[in-house]
């Protein structure tokens, strides 16, 4: 008998302690619930909201484990990027080439840069090419050259990271969709309107990063990079002892002295005119006379 006794108190305290534990576990979560509700009490709304909320939660949680388990038809998505320093014969002809090379398969030069120095000439410059392209226009480039130093390729995986952004994004524009709803249709007071319009406007900003995150990553994907450093060497030819002009260069000179002169003479006629005069007088004068002695 007092063994029956000691089991049945056993099971009451046992299920003593699973009652207090689950009335504690809902008390906690109905406060986080309470947290995120931005209606008061007395309106409908706050219901709403926390399944709005839960909604949220639930939708990312789905969206998750579509990404982990995600199928073979994903298109994927990959980065490509490639460096490259050739050695050409003329960097003028070869940039020319390139160019060509690109816009022949919808392509741009995207910057260059291009350097002279007494020993080599160079031209570095990026190429924007449409991904299905990337292989063709390296190696027509490539083949431009008399050597190639080096020819890096890099591939960038991000699959994963654009599935999860664009799975998220769009849970976001439903949630927004759903506080626009509880705005316009629940929100009974002002405060209720500045709490709505303040959770809008972070949700509005979430989805504006994820945007320019995917777009930046479409761009990425759609269109490959390559950097081509162009270079040519160049022989330095001997610098003579001393400077001996040449045909031109002295016909030029002469032409400027007798040009010198006729400037200096016109401007000394400008200087002694009251000489030119008095003795224009006096010559007329002379003349006169002789003619009236004959």
């Amino acid at each position: 008998m007092k063994k029956d006794n000691l089991k049945i108190r056993r099971i009451l305290i046992l299920i003593t302690l699973i009652v207090l534990g689950y009335s504690c576990s809902r008390r906690e979560r109905d406060h986080v619930f309470e947290t995120e509700n931005i209606m008061l009490k007395d309106t409908e709304e706050a219901p709403v909201l926390a399944t709005a909320v839960i909604e949220e939660e639930s939708a990312l949680d789905s969206d998750e484990a579509k990404i982990r388990n995600k199928g073979v038809h994903t298109v994927q998505k990959i980065i490509r990027n490639a460096n490259c320093r050739i050695k050409v014969k003329n960097v003028e002809k070869a940039t020319k080439l390139a160019r060509k090379v690109a816009l022949n398969y919808l392509g741009y030069v995207s910057d260059e840069r291009f350097t002279n120095t007494n020993y080599t000439k160079e031209n570095h410059f990026t190429i924007r090419i449409p991904k299905n392209e990337f292989n063709i226009v390296l190696d027509s480039i490539c083949g431009l050259a008399e050597f190639v130093d080096y020819k890096n390729i890099t591939t960038v995986d991000v699959t994963e990271e654009y599935i999860d952004i664009s799975s998220r994004l769009k849970t976001k524009q439903e949630v927004k969709e759903r506080y626009e709803t509880i705005l316009r249709n629940k929100a009974k007071t002002v405060e209720d309107i500045l709490k709505a319009e303040e959770k809008l406007s972070e949700i509005q900003e979430e989805i504006e990063s994820a945007q320019g995150r995917l777009n930046y990553m479409r761009s990425k994907v759609s269109y490959s990079t390559i950097q081509i450093d162009l270079y040519e060497t160049i022989i330095p030819k001997e610098e003579p002892d001393t400077y001996e002009p040449d045909f031109l260069n002295k016909a030029k000179k002469g032409m400027s002295f007798g040009w010198s002169i006729i400037k200096n003479l016109t401007l000394l006629l400008f200087y002694i005119w009251p000489l030119l005069i008095v003795g224009t007088f006096i010559f007329t004068y002379f003349k006169w006379i002789r003619k009236a002695k004959k």
